[in-house]
């Protein structure tokens, strides 16, 4: 079967930023994967990376709505409280 993937790349105005976005989202990795999906991530600095694997299209499709919708989230729900210092 062929493999389908992507990769994410969101870059912050500051690793405090980036911090809290991953912090708030790397607790689904694991939760959210499946037979058919499976999702990586790792922050370096101001950037989060989120490297996405699928068997197949649908699955791909799936996990890039779910992960996109976290990341949102956790970006809306960051700027509503504000940026803790480091």
């Amino acid at each position: 079967m062929n493999s389908h993937d992507a990769t994410l790349v969101f870059d912050y105005e500051s690793a405090s930023t980036a911090r809290i976005v991953a912090e708030s989202v790397v607790r689904e990795i694991g939760e959210i994967d499946d037979e058919r999906s499976r999702t990586t991530i790792d922050r370096d600095g101001r950037c989060v990376r989120l490297e996405i694997d699928a068997d197949d299209v649908v699955a791909l499709r799936a996990a890039l709505n779910t992960w996109f919708s976290l990341i949102d989230v956790a970006e809306r729900t960051m700027a509503v409280g504000g940026e803790r210092p480091e």
